[in-house]
């Protein structure tokens, strides 16, 4: 691309980056640190684990919710899609689930408006875990285990909404304070010079546009090929798929940057297999330009300040 070319097109990032500033701007930061400690209720939570890795809540008995949002894996899925009951893939790369609880909507196209309407979603899916209501309930009443807990949690016989509401509540508690880069908005620790270049970078080019806020996403829809078209296919878990509006298509919930480094592969179609490709690709798609290697490299380096602790609750339950 000739330097004429790419200096306009940078200068189109950085008018689109004064636009999302309106927005996004807090305080003299775009981004926020996740709070140190979020309140919860431990005891729906210790429950929530133990539906979480339960693969008896899929129709045959092969599929719990960790199998798709590895504890491992940073909360996501290392496959480009699930597989779900009856080694049936999916049609889009599980996103991870750590830090969900401060995402606006759930899902690539934002369809649950909460966590627990989120973990109603892959129990019915067929796809995924192929369960029914009567038939999760008829499990826990054959098992002592979930009737001495749900007895101890709710004082009731296991419900199904009660179970939604635990898994929620345990989502709820992944969270994972302190990054290298909350610690250094909090002032409390320093990047390094290619970090700060990095996170520079991330500011002008265009990145903090989308990627803002608590969650450095999460809060937002945006296309996908905003300046050049990215592909599209008629199982895209987009917009589109909810609203049927053309316009629609290829547009999806920002995903969170937090613990970016841990769970690859990326985008919705899990085409990207690195960083270094997710970048060029979005600044390709929708900046319009090509990033040099001094230039991904230092993305790459700011991007990887963000991975915080683990989740204290994983800790407590000895994962």
């Amino acid at each position: 691309m000739d330097i004429m070319k790419k200096m306009i097109m940078r200068g189109l990032a950085v008018w689109l980056v004064w636009i999302g500033f309106c927005v996004a701007v807090q305080a003299s930061e775009p981004i926020r640190p996740i709070p140190r400690k979020l309140p919860y209720n431990k005891s729906k939570a210790e429950l929530g684990y133990w539906l979480f890795i339960d693969p008896s809540l899929s129709s045959d008995g092969s599929v719990a919710c960790v199998s798709c949002h590895s504890f491992g894996h940073g909360g996501a899925d290392p496959r480009p899609v699930s597989v779900g009951v009856h080694g049936k893939k999916g049609y889009v790369n599980a996103p991870t689930v750590y830090n969900s609880y401060f995402n606006f909507r759930q899902f690539w196209n934002g369809r649950a408006k909460d966590l627990k309407d989120q973990a109603n979603g892959p129990l019915h899916n067929p796809i995924e875990m192929a369960m029914k209501p009567k038939m999760i309930e008829a499990y826990f009443q054959k098992s002592e285990k979930y009737r001495r807990l749900f007895k101890k949690v709710y004082g009731r016989a296991p419900r199904y909404t009660d179970a939604l509401d635990a898994i929620a509540e345990f989502e709820k508690a992944l969270y994972t304070p302190n990054c290298r880069f909350d610690l250094y908005l909090r002032g409390e620790g320093e990047l390094s010079i290619k970090e700060k270049r990095g996170y520079d970078l991330f500011k002008t080019v265009g990145c903090i546009t989308c990627h803002n806020g608590i969650n450095i996403g999460g809060n937002s829809y945006q296309k996908m090929g905003l300046i050049v078209p990215y592909p599209w296919s008629e199982s895209s878990p987009d917009r589109f798929d909810i609203t049927k509006n053309p316009m629609d298509k290829n547009v999806f919930k920002v995903p969170t940057l937090r613990n970016i480094a841990l769970t690859a592969p990326y985008f919705h179609d899990g085409s990207a297999k690195t960083l270094k490709e997710a970048l060029q690709k979005m600044a390709y798609h929708n900046l319009g330009f090509e990033l040099d290697q001094d230039e991904i490299e230092a993305l790459e380096a700011f991007l990887e300040t963000l991975t915080g602790e683990k989740p204290a609750i994983l800790k407590e339950m000895g994962m």
